[in-house]
């Protein structure tokens, strides 16, 4: 480790300079998804090369049948450092409704928004334009003070992570051991709140089902036929009843196969932040969580699986009545996992849980929609815990190590196809309106970002 107070100095004296280039960058509308904007995702990779160039990486544009990568590489204090691999996406969303918007959204500005709370406006302040920031400065003022990094550093951004990332895969796979690294860094992620840093250690995975059920071979008169036909949507509502139990666990044989309790510490560390089920769902007009009894409102947002119904189709469903009994009805079922769950047993068990369900003189299809394993970084593991401490000397609260409910499918990639864990921390606020009319990013996030950032790597020196 090395002195740090002249480096968090220097990253505070040249903040103006630090949100003139952020501003250069966000002025590029880079819109992944349009076409429209394909020289504009090209301009934004040109000037993150051209950056990076600036504080000594090797960095380079990498095409791809889609928008380029940006690939860059610097050495660190010496061949020994650890290896981390920074990654990063410059495409933004688009800005409809542009009526919605109190500003142009690529004319980016600094507002003050309440008493001492300034904000940076405009598409991609938060989502991630701002946040690859934090890191590209926090090494810019590292080399200005100390001419070198603490760690050696592969940089990755990428141009279509808002469109889907369709170009990604193949290119991790073409290029495994230029990205092979100790491990990842991920900044596509948020604090608990404005004065509490955190760090995502889970994520949990996906199963996507969706079981057709057909009954007889035209719909029916319910009058001739009812009572004596097989009505497919009865069929269909017992077996998603039949999903959970009284206590709301799921009922598929060996779903559980995988889960592990969460460690008594991290859910005291949970408890801690006062979340509270009645808090949590009152936003949606809800207040009862309906999940597993016994469970607080993050362990079960965080930490364990779920099967979901995400819908139903069946039957007349237009305007007025029809007496009719279908001749076909549907689901949409998912399921996230935790753990150590297998996402092919997941969806075999659930084909066979529907199939011994179904009358013989009617059949059921499936169709698949993806599957991806849950990510696990290990409570105890070094990286996490030195980049905790490091993020607790920077802010007001101590940092906290979260859950995240949904998937970041980069992190899965790194896992699987380069053998790499991800540590999660990023900078972003609930209220920063992603994907949104009226983006934003708070100042004292893309400050105290980088000045996290500065301390996270003389951390992981060690």
């Amino acid at each position: 480790m090395t002195d740090l107070a002249p480096v968090l100095a220097a990253a505070d004296a040249a903040l103006p300079q630090s949100l003139d280039r952020l501003f250069e960058l966000l002025k590029i509308p880079s819109i992944s998804t349009d076409p429209a904007y394909k020289a504009d995702c090209r301009k934004a990779a040109e000037w993150l090369v051209a950056a990076l160039h600036e504080i000594g990486f090797t960095a380079s544009l990498r095409d791809t049948p889609g928008h380029p990568m940006v690939v860059a590489h610097h050495e660190g204090a010496s061949a020994d450092c650890p290896h981390a691999l920074f990654y990063g996406h410059y495409d933004v969303q688009p800005v409809d409704p542009l009526p919605l918007w109190e500003s142009d959204p690529f004319i980016p500005s600094i507002k003050e928004i309440a008493p001492g709370r300034k904000v940076i406006t405009g598409r991609g302040t938060s989502d991630d334009k701002g946040q690859l920031m934090t890191f590209v400065e926090a090494c810019r003022a590292y080399k200005a003070v100390h001419g070198t990094l603490p760690v050696r550093i592969t940089i990755l951004f990428e141009g279509e992570e808002e469109s889907g990332s369709p170009s990604l895969k193949p290119f991790l796979e073409a290029n495994r051991e230029e990205l092979s690294c100790d491990f990842a860094l991920v900044c596509d992620t948020g604090m608990w709140d404005a004065k509490t840093p955190a760090i995502a250690a889970t994520l949990r995975g996906l199963v996507g089902e969706e079981i057709i059920i057909t009954a007889a071979d035209r719909d029916l008169h319910s009058g001739l036929f009812g009572g004596a036909a097989a009505n497919p949507i009865h069929v269909l509502s017992q077996i998603l009843g039949r999903l959970h139990d009284e206590n709301g666990r799921v009922t598929l044989p060996g779903f559980y196969d995988g889960v592990e309790e969460t460690p008594e510490n991290i859910k005291a560390s949970w408890e801690k932040l006062a979340e509270s089920a009645d808090r949590y769902l009152k936003d949606v007009g809800l207040s009862i969580p309906a999940g597993e009894k016994g469970r607080s409102v993050l362990e079960l947002t965080w930490a364990r699986p779920t099967a979901e119904v995400n819908g139903i189709i069946g039957g007349y469903t237009g305007d007025g009545f029809k007496t009719v009994i279908a001749a076909q009805a549907s689901a949409k079922v998912s399921f996230r996992l935790v753990g150590q769950q297998d996402p092919q047993a997941i969806r075999e068990s659930f084909r066979a849980f529907v199939r011994s369900q179904i009358p013989a003189d009617c059949s059921v299809e499936f169709k698949e929609h993806g599957a991806s394993p849950a990510i696990q970084l290990p409570y105890d593991s070094p990286v996490l815990t030195k980049a905790k401490t490091a993020l607790s000397d920077e802010w007001p609260n101590a940092a906290v190590v979260i859950g995240m409910g949904g998937s970041i499918p980069i992190v899965g990639d790194f896992q699987t196809m380069l053998g790499m864990d991800s540590l999660m921390t990023g900078f972003a606020l609930v209220d920063d309106r992603i994907h949104s009319p009226n983006e934003k990013y708070d100042l004292m996030s893309f400050q105290k970002g980088i000045r996290s950032w500065v301390r996270i790597l003389d951390a992981l020196s060690c």
